[in-house]
């Protein structure tokens, strides 16, 4: 009785890591920019997410994509899919 079970689309992110100091885990930066509501000015803005690198393969300055999964820690809500682009 193996029943599929249909999973919501999860939410992934790209960003560039910050730190790497963690065992498994790395830090990343996701920028973004937004609009102000009153006065329609465009302004950057950034999240630092705790990401799970199972294989340790992400250095500091590396463009990264990401993917929402279950609590893996205190502070650890995203795991790593891909490595999109190595530090130069």
């Amino acid at each position: 009785m193996a029943e599929t079970v249909e999973r919501k689309n999860r939410k992934t992110r790209q960003g560039t890591v910050v730190s790497d100091k963690m065992d498994k885990g790395v830090i990343i930066r996701v920028d973004r920019t937004m609009r102000h509501p009153v006065y329609s000015k465009t302004y950057r803005t950034f999240s630092k997410l705790y990401v799970h690198d199972e294989n340790n393969e992400a250095r500091e300055g590396d463009v990264v994509r990401v993917m929402e999964t279950r609590p893996l820690s205190a502070t650890k809500r995203w795991r790593l899919i891909e490595i999109v682009e190595k530090a130069k």
